[in-house]
């Protein structure tokens, strides 16, 4: 075994588990990874369970790929394994529907991917490894970080809320914090990797709680205000947030502490009461509005993201009214959206009366084409504006064109070549287009 090729789906937490995959594996095994699976000794699918019918386009994808594996032209052993969220909770189902698949793991399993790959070597057949507590995952995987100028680490995996509509707590277990320690080790491994912007994940970051090594108990301010003390660390994120679980302190270091981005991603889901006690959110309209209006008194740049769920069960059109009202008062700078899909094992699932898929998809329309309009309206007030940008990588949009990031996290496409990435420039804003800038050195 030898090459290794890796599909992800999902989240920022998905795609910083692929890379801590691939470390393990080049370590324990040598693997290389190859950008073809045809290419590839060993195929991950590593999967995200949140939307819906996520199930099925794993098997789609695992079938597509099963049929290009196939024409390799050595004719070698492919070893398949399906990881992440969908793994952890379809299980064993998956060898049923396809059982061409040898192994089978959950987003807190994959640090014992060396070991059931040598149990796999040595004869056994099929492995589910059904684990699903975090505590010592990260004790076991190699110290490394990621390389390049912005990187990723995460420090705090599960949830406790139990919101009625979400499989998070069933998928990544409940909540836990890594150790102050551990987190600002991974840092620095990062900053000396060449990184100068630091992100901060977690699936419910703002819960974030760990020790450090003097005993003294440290919150999501606290550890930013650490990870701001090290050397070259020039910018600071954190994602994603729970309206429940802001405090004060962590409102007022935006305005004490130059590195952290003024932008904060705080999902509220409905602007409807009456939806999110159905939901199970723990806070309400009120109670998220203060919130809103306390960061953007707190940076005069303050940027707000969001998520929203259309179509819950119970959803009146005034409740949804009340939704696009609250766009509309908040003005997002962005936002995702999704019609409401019942995840198997959520209370949320078996709610009634549950709203027919047309109306909700009616009203998905609805409100994204409310959230464009303010987000395009936003976009357009930059215009004439000087930006600080951290060349992140090549744009989409091809056409000689470089992006990057302003501090309230708006894309930015400008002329430029490859040699800039890495580096920071200025940039003019000169149009607001509905999901980015455009920029002139």
């Amino acid at each position: 075994m030898k090459n290794l090729f890796i599909k992800n789906f999902g989240c920022q937490m998905n795609l910083y588990d692929a890379g801590r995959i691939l470390a393990l594996l080049q370590k324990s095994h040598g693997l290389t990874q190859v950008s073809t699976p045809e290419m590839a000794d060993l195929v991950i699918f590593n999967t995200c369970h949140i939307r819906e019918k996520a199930e099925e386009k794993l098997f789609s994808e695992l079938g597509r790929v099963r049929k290009l594996v196939r024409r390799r032209a050595d004719g070698g052993r492919v070893v398949f394994a399906v990881g992440g969220c969908v793994g952890q909770a379809e299980g064993e189902e998956i060898f049923r529907r396809a059982p061409y698949v040898d192994l089978v793991f959950g987003p807190q399993n994959y640090h014992e991917l060396p070991m059931m790959l040598d149990q796999l070597a040595g004869g056994h057949d099929k492995i589910f490894a059904a684990n699903a507590t975090a505590t010592d995952k990260f004790d076991h995987l190699p110290q490394t970080g990621q390389s390049g100028p912005v990187a990723s680490v995460t420090i705090q995996e599960g949830c406790n809320r139990f919101c009625s509509y979400c499989v998070v707590p069933h998928t990544r277990g409940q909540e836990w914090s890594r150790p102050v320690a551990d987190v600002l080790e991974e840092i620095a491994v990062c900053l000396a990797n060449g990184a100068v912007e630091i992100q901060l994940l977690g699936q419910n970051v703002t819960s974030y709680g760990a020790l450090d090594e003097s005993g003294t108990a440290n919150d999501l301010a606290l550890l930013i205000r650490r990870v701001a003390l090290l050397d070259s660390c020039k910018r600071i994120r954190f994602v994603t947030s729970h309206p429940a679980d802001m405090t004060d302190d962590l409102v007022d270091i935006f305005s004490e502490i130059p590195q952290l981005c003024p932008c904060v991603h705080l999902p509220i889901q409905s602007g409807s009461d009456a939806i999110l006690q159905a939901m199970e959110r723990g806070h309400n309209v009120d109670h998220y509005r203060t919130w809103a209006n306390k960061l953007r008194r707190a940076h005069p740049d303050m940027t707000l993201a969001s998520d929203f769920i259309v179509g819950f069960p119970g959803e009146t059109e005034d409740d949804f009214n009340q939704t696009m009202a609250l766009i509309e008062e908040i003005r997002f700078d962005h936002a995702y959206s999704f019609v409401f899909s019942p995840r198997p094992g959520t209370r949320a699932a078996t709610m009634e009366p549950q709203i027919p898929l047309e109306m909700g998809r009616q009203r998905l329309a609805r409100l994204q084409e409310k959230l464009n309009q303010v987000q395009l309206e936003n976009n357009r007030q930059q215009v004439g504006k000087r930006e600080e940008i951290l060349v992140e990588k090549r744009s989409r949009m091809g056409q000689g064109l470089m992006s990057g990031r302003t501090r309230g996290n708006r894309w930015v496409n400008f002329p430029a070549t490859d040699e800039r990435i890495g580096q920071w420039v200025e940039v003019e804003i000169i149009e607001g287009l509905p999901n980015s800038l455009k920029g002139r050195l």
